[in-house]
């Protein structure tokens, strides 16, 4: 088969779809990889890496789509790259696609593309493997960015999260009990933090509380609960996610206006529309601003700030698939493959809709 590993276009993006790694076991399975020449370079890895293990460097990015049945990519493909795409190409990222434009959406479908997104590959009803990975690493940065916008020189209140002898720490409201909360909850636990976990299962809240041993205060996230977190937080992280769906509101206008001047809402959640009224997208190079007097963080790429870490993150864990399709082609391989059928979001044009990926376009 031949395989297309692009640059990322889309602003601040510096992870790439293949490791050199991942290429040299393709190219000895005999696929041809064709490599956008720079595409490695954000995450550390420079066209000599993968030319040495058999990749064919391309210096167009326009050539590189005409020459790739199979296109790996990280993030969802922006208009310019929609239009070099040939019919019938197979794509597959994170895509999305309740977030794409729907002009973009119309235009893949034009297209008969087949798109399967990672973050909806699931071997069960909880387990999504490559969304997995990246929540991991989005939750453990959670700590690093929280403490960097609390100072005061980003408009923070000025507090130290794990404080000091005779002064408290910091508090921070972790919304949702998944893999990026959970995530979160440890890293800001190691550092010191005092932290509420609510989430609505109780099951989950059972598992949290065994597993941090009664550290963490967990808490039903209804309504009234989280009015009340949000007054005396000082930090809070939104962890909230339903596959296929936007993310539920959690965090209305009329609780940000109890919160503390100068508190944080880090919106993990903006990638599937947000959980906070107040939020809207916003880039590693423009991560912030500020409404109601809180400080908004609301990057839907959160693990491309640490591009090398996290290129190898989620290749671990999508590098089955991948071989998996590389050796069966698209229609074969989710056919036989039960986890690749439910990432298969849009076949030859055709959006794949079920209760697990209810994206209603039509």
């Amino acid at each position: 088969m031949n395989i297309g590993i692009p640059k990322e276009r889309l602003p601040g993006e510096e992870r790439v779809g293949l490791t050199p790694a991942g290429v040299g076991l393709l190219v000895k399975d005999n696929h041809q990889c064709f490599v956008e020449s720079g595409a490695g370079i954000g995450a550390g890895f420079d066209d000599y890496d993968y030319e040495r293990r058999g990749a064919t460097l391309v210096y167009d990015g326009e050539e590189l789509y005409s020459r790739a049945s199979l296109i790996l990519k990280v993030l969802h493909p922006c208009r310019e790259e929609i239009d070099w795409m040939p019919s019938g190409q197979t794509l597959m990222c994170f895509l999305g696609l309740p977030q794409i434009p729907q002009d973009d959406v119309r235009e893949l479908q034009n297209r008969r593309v087949t798109a399967i997104a990672y973050e909806m590959i699931k071997k069960d009803k909880h387990d999504f493997p490559i969304l997995k990975t990246v929540s991991e690493v989005a939750g453990r940065m959670a700590p690093y960015i929280a403490g960097t916008l609390l100072m005061r020189q980003h408009r923070g209140r000025g507090v130290l999260l794990n404080g000091v002898p005779g002064v408290s720490a910091g508090e921070v409201v972790i919304l949702g009990s998944g893999t990026v909360g959970q995530n979160a909850a440890r890293a800001f636990l190691g550092l010191g933090a005092k932290v509420f976990l609510l989430s609505r299962s109780l099951e989950r809240l059972r598992a949290v509380d065994t597993q941090f041993q009664g550290r963490i205060t967990t808490m039903i996230d209804h309504d009234f609960n989280v009015a009340y977190v949000t007054r005396f937080a000082d930090v809070i992280i939104g962890a909230v996610r339903t596959p296929g769906k936007r993310a539920p509101v959690i965090i209305t206008r009329e609780m940000l206006r109890t919160m503390r001047k100068g508190s944080v809402i880090i919106d993990f959640a903006i990638d599937h529309g947000g959980c906070a009224e107040t939020s809207r997208p916003t880039t590693l190079d423009n991560p912030t601003y500020v409404e109601e007097n809180v400080v908004h963080y609301c990057v839907p790429n959160v693990p491309g700030a640490v591009p090398r870490t996290s290129t190898h993150a989620f290749n671990n864990a999508a590098w089955s698939y991948i071989r998996h399709l590389a050796e069966m082609g698209a229609a074969s391989a989710i056919a036989q493959n039960e986890a690749l059928r439910h990432g298969m979001v849009m076949r030859s044009g055709e959006i794949i809709e079920d209760e697990a990926t209810p994206y209603g376009f039509r």
